[in-house]
C-alpha cells in the first residue's frame, strides 16, 4: 500500500468527480457502523407510535436469506460497480500518459495485492490453510477489478458490452440448464444448484456458508459483469461531448431500465445475492447507476457538497477504514463512554443508539483526520 500525499481540498478538485468519492463513502458508511444506528433505533422504538419507519429501515438493512432484494443487498455490488467506474479514470489516464503496458502492470499489481490483503483479512497469517477463506469480499473485489481492468485496456465499449452480456447469459444458462451432480433436476435452491456444488467440491479452505460460499468460484463470473457495468458508467461520466445534465439523466434513465429488466429476468432466473444471479447483477447495477446519477447531479452539477463531506472522507480511504473497523472495536470503545449504568441512566432505552452514534462519530473523526492530513492509503 502507498500513501498518496497530495490531494486538493474538497472544493478545489474540479478534475476529480467528487460524487464518485462521496458515493463510495456513502456505501462504506453502512458497513462500518451506519446499519448499527438504525438497528438500535428499531429496537429502542419498539412499541412506540413512530416505530414503523425504523422497523422498515432495519428490515432494508438486513440481507435477504436467499431470494429477494433489499437495500443492504446493494452495498457490496455497488462497491464493485464503483470500482469499475473509478478504473475508467485511473487507467484511462495511465494509458494516455504512459501506455497500455503501464496500465496492465497497475491492474495486475493492484489486483494481486488486494487479493493478498483479502487472504490476510480472513486469517491468512494466523490460521491453518484449511481455515483460511480463499474467496471473500476483498478477493471478489480484487478479481472483478483485475479482469475488468484487463478487458478495459484491450477492448472498446462495444467489446466490453459483448463480454458483459456473454457473462450474464452464459451464467444464466449454466444455472438454468445444467443440474448439479446428484440432483434430479435443475434448482436455484441453496445447496442444490451448480454454483454451490462447484464450491463444495472444488473450493478449498473455509467457506462462509458451510460447504459453499456466497463469494465462490462460479459466481465470480457475473461479479465481473457488475464491475463492467460500472465501467460503462465511468465511460459515460468521462464523455467529453455530452453536457453534465445529460450524463445525469442517462445514468438515472439507464439505471431505471436496468432495474426493471433485472426484476423481469428474475421471473425466470431469481434475484439471489448469494448466487450473484444475472438478474441480481442488473437490479444492483441499476440501483447503483441511479444513485450515482443522483450524487453526480447534486454534488458535481449543482455543487451542493457540504452534506457529502463526511462521505468523501470515508470514500477516499474506503479499504483502509474497512480494515480498521474490523481490527478495532469502535462499538466497544464507544460503550466505555455511554454504556453500562451511566448509559442506562442517561439515555434509557436509547443507550444502544447513543453508543452506535458515538462509534460512528469516532469513524468519521478518523476519516476526517486522514483526509485533512492528505493521507490516502491506496492499494
Amino acid at each position: 500500500m502507498r500513501s498518496d500525499g497530495a490531494a486538493p481540498a474538497l472544493a478545489q478538485r474540479p478534475q476529480r468527480l467528487v460524487s464518485l468519492d462521496a458515493l463510495r463513502g456513502f456505501d462504506m458508511f453502512w458497513i462500518i457502523g451506519g446499519e448499527e444506528i438504525f438497528h438500535a433505533l428499531n429496537q429502542a422504538t419498539t412499541g412506540k407510535s413512530f416505530h414503523r419507519p425504523f422497523a422498515f429501515i432495519a428490515w432494508q438493512l438486513t440481507h435477504k436469506n436467499w431470494e429477494g432484494f433489499g437495500f443492504y443487498d446493494l452495498i457490496f455490488p455497488m462497491f464493485v460497480f464503483m470500482v469499475g467506474a473509478s478504473l475508467v479514470f485511473s487507467l484511462g489516464k495511465i494509458i494516455a500518459t504512459q501506455g497500455r503496458a503501464a496500465a496492465l502492470r497497475r491492474v495486475i499489481v493492484r489486483g494481486v495485492v488486494l487479493y493478498l490483503l483479502g487472504l490476510i483479512f480472513y486469517g491468512g497469517l494466523s490460521k491453518n490453510y484449511n481455515d483460511v477463506r480463499l474467496m471473500g469480499v476483498l478477493q471478489r473485489i480484487a478479481l472483478a477489478y483485475l479482469f475488468s481492468g484487463i478487458l478495459f485496456c484491450f477492448l472498446k465499449p462495444q467489446g466490453l458490452a459483448l463480454v458483459t452480456a456473454s457473462l450474464l447469459i452464459v451464467y444464466c444458462a449454466l444455472l438454468s440448464f445444467v443440474r448439479a451432480p446428484g440432483e434430479s433436476h435443475v434448482s436455484f435452491a441453496e445447496g442444490h444448484n451448480l454454483t454451490n456444488w462447484i464450491d463444495a467440491h472444488y473450493l478449498p479452505g473455509f467457506k462462509w456458508d458451510g460447504d459453499h460460499d456466497p463469494e465462490g468460484l462460479l459466481s465470480t463470473m457475473p461479479a465481473i459483469a457488475s464491475c463492467l457495468l460500472g465501467v460503462f458508467a465511468g465511460l459515460l461520466l468521462k464523455e467529453g461531448k455530452m453536457r453534465p445534465s445529460q450524463k445525469s439523466l442517462w445514468l438515472l434513465g439507464l439505471g431505471t431500465i436496468s432495474v426493471a429488466l433485472g426484476f423481469l429476468w428474475g421471473l425466470q432466473f431469481p434475484v439471489i445475492k448469494k448466487l450473484w444471479t444475472s438478474s441480481f447483477v442488473l437490479v444492483a447495477g441499476g440501483y447503483s447507476s441511479i444513485l450515482l446519477g443522483f450524487f453526480y447531479l447534486v454534488i458535481d452539477i449543482w455543487k451542493i457538497r457540504l452534506w457529502a463531506a463526511p462521505f468523501v472522507w470515508i470514500g477516499m480511504n474506503a479499504i483502509t477504514l474497512y480494515f480498521v473497523h474490523h481490527l478495532f472495536n469502535f462499538e466497544g470503545f464507544a460503550g466505555r463512554f455511554v454504556g453500562g449504568q451511566f448509559g442506562q441512566h442517561a439515555f434509557g432505552a436509547y443507550a444502544p443508539v447513543a453508543s452506535a452514534l458515538l462509534a460512528m462519530f469516532f469513524v468519521f473523526a478518523l476519516a476526517r483526520f486522514l483526509y485533512k492530513r492528505q493521507i490516502f492509503l491506496r492499494v
